[in-house]
């Protein structure tokens, strides 16, 4: 080893103990006292045996540092941390040590119990990329009724209302019975239900789910806005219900309903209600359930009808009815268009998305359809 090399040697341990307890460093600087002293021999001699000499004086401090490691493992832990972890360092870092020189820096690092707060960054993370959303409604009014599209914008139908006579047995000799009967006609104008969301290409880059749920949610919102359009036409043109609770079950309302329009030739295929009051349903008590209700594979029927769970009908609200008589009119049907072109879109880097269906309901046979009311009473 070169003199250079020995002082540079000399400078790291220097480096090393600065930290020791003060008993550890008076020893050690004192085993380094004598080492510079001769080192400066060395120089003045310029001899390859005193430099020899000085590498076994470097190994005799270490070997003196593990001894009073040793020494040291019966002390108090509170004063087991610097000096301990400084002669660890020394000692498993000792061959290393004599290597010092110019371009082979060697670092010393005492070791220590790692946990999260060694990483600079982030850590690293699993990605969901689906967003998690609120929940589309459990049934559409669309999903129960007819559907019909139109060419233009207003959709005209002819119902029959009234009639004069009636057909019966002839007298002989006598005139036939005479009938005639009234019509009306029905217009039913379309209009749009539409809505629109507006976001940055960037968001679209940097986001690849915003393509895909965008789409999702405008359909979600899109269909409660026409369940609550298409509702508010259901209670104002079906038949207001005559039964009451009073001295009833909520259940025993709907089978005297069902009977009321098979007694007028209509034959009903769907009960909606809201899911609360669905499930009171299922709450009666067996004794006061009409025996016409079942509930099997986790379907409610009444007189073999289903009953639907629809949020978008009041508490206490229900319809019965024959929903064949009941039609969606189309002049467009449901459309979902992306724009980047937009208004100021181009210049602003935007993205529109627009979704839209110009439509109605058309409540064709008022008497087919029967609106209640559980709470009413005499």
């Amino acid at each position: 080893m070169e003199v250079k090399e020995l002082n540079e040697a000399l400078e790291g341990i220097k480096a090393q103990v600065a930290n020791a307890t003060s008993a550890n460093k008076e020893v050690l600087e004192g085993q380094i006292k004598a080492l510079e002293t001769k080192v400066t021999d060395a120089i003045e001699a310029g001899v390859k045996d005193a430099t020899e000499a000085l590498q076994a004086e470097i190994k005799a401090v270490q070997k003196h540092a593990d001894t009073l490691d040793v020494k040291m493992q019966g002390q108090v832990k509170s004063e087991n941390t610097n000096a301990d972890n400084i002669k660890m360092a020394i000692k498993e870092n000792g061959d290393a040590i004599q290597n010092v020189k110019k371009g082979n820096v060697v670092e010393v690092k005492a070791v220590g119990d790692m946990s999260t707060a060694n990483l600079t960054g982030d850590e690293p993370r699993s990605y969901n990329f689906d967003i998690v959303t609120f929940p589309s409604q459990k049934v559409n009014v669309a999903d129960v009724v007819g559907s019909v599209s139109i060419d233009g914008g207003t959709y005209t139908y002819t119902r029959e209302t009234t009639k004069e006579g009636a057909i019966g047995a002839q007298t002989e000799g006598a005139t036939k019975n005479q009938v005639d009967y009234d019509f009306a006609t029905v217009d039913v104008a379309t209009d749009f239900i539409a809505g629109f969301a507006r976001y940055s290409r960037k968001m679209r880059n940097n986001l690849s789910y915003i393509t895909s749920a965008i789409p999702s949610l405008l359909r979600r919102d899109y269909y409660k806005a026409e369940n609550a359009a298409f509702n508010a036409i259901l209670e104002a043109d079906a038949t207001a219900s005559t039964e009451v609770i009073t001295g009833q079950t909520k259940a025993e309302m709907l089978v005297n309903e069902i009977s009321k329009l098979e007694d007028a030739d209509y034959d009903v295929n769907g009960i909606l209600v809201r899911p609360s009051d669905y499930y009171d349903i299922l709450k009666t008590p067996k004794d006061n359930l009409a025996a016409i209700v079942s509930y099997e594979g986790g379907v409610l029927r009444v007189n073999g009808i289903q009953l639907l769970k629809a949020t978008w009908i009041s508490a206490n609200k229900y319809f019965v009815g024959d929903w064949s008589r009941v039609n969606k009119i189309n002049t467009e049907g449901l459309s979902l268009e992306f724009s980047d072109s937009e208004g100021t879109n181009f210049v602003k880097n935007m993205i529109t998305a627009r979704i839209e269906s110009q439509t109605a309901l058309a409540v064709e046979q008022p008497e087919a359809l029967i609106f209640g009311d559980f709470t009413a009473t005499v």
